[in-house]
């Protein structure tokens, strides 16, 4: 019987791979196709904007717990309506603006991107010189503006039984200071509340809780515009 006989040699089209090799390109097709499927990972969020409040027992909250003060409803409300925002409560009952201008240099430790002062009550409330408070002011926006923190100034308005003597250069300061200081200005902070006695604690000077959800709700506007002012991310 004749045995054919077969050439070794090799191959005109290369060394066929082995099964191994077959499993290892496999493998790493299936890892690229992998890679390429991944999505990118998300972007990372932007951190919440850290809005200031500096002011008295009116922004502390006095007389009542925590969650129903201020700057928790304020943030709440803020939240509520889209916004990413962490309110610092620099409130210190019976603060006088002197004492808020003393403690200015610890509030900013905590470098907010705006502020909300809220000051002069209590300078009213003991008589204090309305000259002395347009200063401690003037010197608290100056340096605000100095670090470039877009800032709402919150005015009060002092009781009619002063007298016109007082309560003329004392309600005069707040617009008299956002005018040179090109800030916005909420005239009142007490406004819808001060002559409500359902709204008032039985001291008859701090709000109630729901006193409080009517400041919220009426300054709202005024804060949704100095936060929709400040500089968006990456810009």
């Amino acid at each position: 019987m004749r045995h054919s006989i077969v050439r070794k040699g090799p191959s005109p089209y290369g060394t066929a791979p082995s099964a191994f090799n077959r499993r290892a390109l496999f493998a790493a097709a299936l890892a690229a196709m992998a890679a390429l499927m991944t999505p990118f990972p998300p972007a990372m969020a932007a951190p919440p904007i850290k809005l200031l409040a500096l002011g008295d027992s009116l922004t502390a909250g006095y007389g009542l717990p925590e969650p129903q003060g201020f700057t928790a409803q304020l943030q709440r409300a803020l939240v509520a309506k889209g916004y990413a925002v962490t309110v610092i409560n620099a409130g210190v009952s019976g603060d006088t603006t002197a004492g808020g201008l003393a403690r200015l240099d610890w509030a900013l430790a905590d470098r907010p991107d705006a502020a909300i002062v809220e000051l002069g009550a209590n300078d009213m409330l003991r008589g204090l010189d309305p000259a002395a408070a347009k200063a401690n002011l003037d010197a608290i926006l100056t340096r605000l503006k100095d670090q470039k923190i877009p800032t709402l100034l919150a005015g009060m308005l002092a009781t009619p039984s002063l007298g016109p003597t007082y309560t003329q250069p004392f309600n005069a300061l707040y617009p008299d200071l956002a005018a040179r200081h090109g800030v916005p200005l909420y005239p009142f902070f007490l406004d819808g509340v001060a002559t409500d006695r359902a709204l008032i604690q039985n001291d008859g000077l701090h709000p109630t809780a729901n006193g409080v959800a009517v400041i919220v709700e009426r300054i709202l506007p005024a804060v949704t515009r100095l936060l929709d002012s400040l500089p968006k991310s990456g810009s």
